[in-house]
């Protein structure tokens, strides 16, 4: 009986031996598939005489952003065709508002205006620009709405002019914000600023109100320093349209480190010495 099963034993030799010069010559099988009982097949590298595959080139560096357009249509709907702000020297001239509303102009010279400002505003206060420049009887101004950095012209019959020597420059990196009087340090203070998902809009800016707060041991602290930039992820907050602040906060521990929606967050004791050293109008810069 033994002897009867030799010629089996030599078919699966022959099959075993071939199955082995298969896979010495084309590899294991394709990577995904189930592999077979039995010895694993080696793989063996290239011969030397096969060429090694050409690196792909290195990917292109991506083009910097094209610079944001001196003029822009008003994406709020008005005819206005906008400027972008930049940087005051100092000192910084301020624009207030004299009468009940205040005709907003694309252009110096234009016989009808873009849009029509109230004042004060729907949240009660008084109607105030940052001056980038004077033509004439023409003032152009930064503008308190969206698109944050914008300007456009109002006459100067329009508004009272004053002056300030401040100006403040927040550090979201360094989480800290520095007053300035003139060339000289005011004022330094840490600050919380936005956290990843929300944060703290960057760019030139100025205070278009402050307002002293009913409850000192609410969310806000004891005063709120609005400013004239939005948010850039948030179109609506708390019933607003997204636009940040300077405030306190009844967490002054947070202080110092990456916890808002977008706004800058100090200690009442610290805003509580901002709000009476800045005037409303101060150039704020954000870094």
């Amino acid at each position: 009986m033994r002897g009867g099963r030799r010629p089996t034993t030599v078919v699966f030799v022959l099959a075993a031996i071939t199955v082995s010069i298969a896979g010495w010559r084309y590899g294991s099988p394709v990577k995904g598939t189930a592999a077979t009982a039995g010895p694993r097949v080696a793989v063996l590298a290239p011969p030397p005489s096969v060429p090694a595959a050409i690196p792909e080139p290195a990917p292109e560096p991506a083009p910097e952003p094209a610079p944001t357009p001196a003029t822009t249509e008003d994406p709020e709907g008005s005819r206005l065709r906008l400027g972008l702000a930049r940087p005051v020297g100092s000192p910084a001239t301020i624009a207030d508002a004299t009468g009940l509303e205040v005709p907003v102009f694309s252009a110096p010279g234009d016989a009808e205006p873009g849009l029509t400002l109230k004042n004060p505003t729907f949240e009660g206060l008084p109607v105030v620009f940052l001056v980038m420049q004077r033509q004439g009887d023409w003032l152009e101004v930064q503008l308190s709405r969206r698109p944050h950095q914008s300007t456009a012209w109002v006459r100067a019959a329009d508004v009272s002019l004053r002056q300030t020597t401040y100006r403040v420059v927040i550090d979201s990196s360094a989480k800290r914000l520095t007053a300035y009087d003139g060339s000289t340090v005011a004022m330094e203070a840490p600050v919380g600023v936005g956290v990843g998902r929300t944060p703290t809009p960057t760019g030139i800016f100025f205070i278009d109100g402050a307002v002293r707060l009913a409850n000192p041991n609410g969310p806000y602290g004891t005063h709120q320093l609005s400013v004239a930039a939005f948010s850039n992820v948030l179109t609506s907050f708390g019933g607003g349209n997204g636009q940040i602040a300077i405030h306190g906060t009844n967490q002054p521990a947070k202080v110092g480190s990456a916890v808002s929606n977008g706004c800058v967050r100090m200690t009442n004791d610290t805003v509580t010495r901002l709000v009476s050293m800045v005037p409303v109008g101060t150039p704020v810069e954000i870094v």
